[in-house]
């Protein structure tokens, strides 16, 4: 087949263009500049490799690199790390020229990334421990491993050009390995989709049949969900609260884990869904108001007093704040008995956290987390959660 060259040329720099503007609003000085070498030094080590699917290389890069910016919330050094991680792993550009062209600091990154490749051998749990304390003794840098878990959620992503025996590696690594290392780092919205993808490609029967229940039963869960949300908003509404609220399925990795641990049939689980409230108050106001809606949910369902969950005057480790409780709805439509149903109670400020983690900690103390001390300062509470190894942390679904 004819590859058009000049229609991927145009491609690359679309992609590069799109990184410039996300990246945009946080540059300074001579940033743009500083990517813009790294961008060209990578386009030009990997000019002649493709990745499986056919694709240039580079678009893997520029991928990784834009997750970084996009859904972690990372800076300039990380672009340009991000941009240059597999150049010293898989060219002829040694790491004394990215010191030379860059500074230490990247050189120290990119050789912590080129020490990761390759040292995970899929086996016991111990394996697995043993490879969590490697990568803290390999990265000073926790962007090390920031980046890292970019490059695997792009490599996942990607993962249907590769061979099936690959697959099954790469996707069994990544739900033993890097989900949870993903959860500890309070990347929640990294943790599902490494999960999902990561079960796509090892019980893919499995994988289709809950997703197809899912989409199935999408309409009865909607109006469930509508009908079950009815009251709470009139009273929050009364209560001139300002807020928002949906329901929303939980991930296919937890349902399938539900089914497996209670060796039970997709019907038979009740908790398919979580119903969130995220409150948009002042810092002073989110516990008091959390705590308010709490209240209100349990003037009108009857919660399962087991089942309360207060991580927001206690906050897990990795930094998830949330006030959990399930409740017992009433009988609608076809349900003749009502059903449990998890409420998830938290700020715009923690719902922001839980899902992106890294930036969204400081922002809210208005500081930049990409030019500050205060990023150094995430970075050693992250270190310090992953050392204490915390096993006590329960999955956040």
């Amino acid at each position: 087949m004819q590859i058009d060259l000049e229609k991927e040329r145009l491609e690359i720099l679309k992609r590069y263009r799109k990184l410039l503007r996300t990246a945009k609003p946080f540059l300074k000085d001579d940033d743009a500049k500083q990517i813009k070498k790294a961008f060209l030094i990578s386009a030009e080590a990997h000019k002649d490799m493709r990745r499986k699917s056919g694709e240039p290389y580079i678009y893997h890069p520029l991928a990784v690199a834009q997750i970084c910016v996009e859904e972690i919330g990372l800076g300039t050094t990380s672009i340009i790390a991000a941009l240059l991680h597999d150049v010293v792993e898989d060219t002829d550009t040694t790491l004394a020229e990215i010191e030379k062209q860059f500074n230490p600091k990247i050189a120290a990154i990119i050789d912590g990334l080129t020490k990761i490749a390759g040292t995970f051998e899929y086996g016991t749990s111990q394996q697995a421990e043993n490879f969590r304390k490697m990568l803290l003794t390999l990265s000073d840098d926790i962007r090390v491993i920031l980046i890292k878990l970019a490059d695997r959620l792009h490599n996942m992503r990607t993962l249907t050009s590769m061979a099936k025996e690959k697959q099954m590696k790469i996707a069994s690594e990544t739900i033993y390995l890097y989900a949870p290392l993903a959860h500890r780092l309070g990347l929640n919205a990294f943790k599902s989709e490494l999960e999902d993808l990561g079960l796509k490609h090892t019980e893919p029967e499995a994988y289709k049949e809950i997703a197809h229940k899912l989409t199935e039963n999408k309409r009865s869960r909607e109006s469930f969900v509508e009908n079950f949300i009815k009251p709470i908003k009139k009273t929050l509404d009364e209560r001139k609260l300002n807020y928002t609220i949906k329901g929303r399925p939980k991930s296919i990795f937890s349902i399938y884990n539900k089914i497996k641990k209670g060796n039970t049939s997709f019907d038979k689980i009740y908790d398919l869904f979580a119903v969130r409230v995220v409150l948009d108050v002042p810092l002073e106001r989110e516990k008091s108001d959390c705590w308010e809606v709490y209240s209100v949910v349990t003037d009108h369902y009857r919660p399962n007093p087991s089942r309360l969950k207060d991580w927001v005057s206690t906050p897990k480790s990795n930094g998830y704040e949330s006030l959990h409780t399930t409740v017992m709805s009433q009988p609608f439509a076809h349900d003749k008995e009502g059903r449990w149903v998890e409420v998830q109670i938290r700020s715009k400020r923690m719902d922001e956290i839980a899902e992106k983690g890294v930036a969204a900690h400081f922002k809210y103390k208005g500081t930049d987390t990409r030019t500050s001390d205060a990023f150094e300062s995430w970075l050693s509470q992250v270190r310090e959660a992953i050392e204490a190894n915390d096993k006590s942390q329960s999955a956040v679904e």
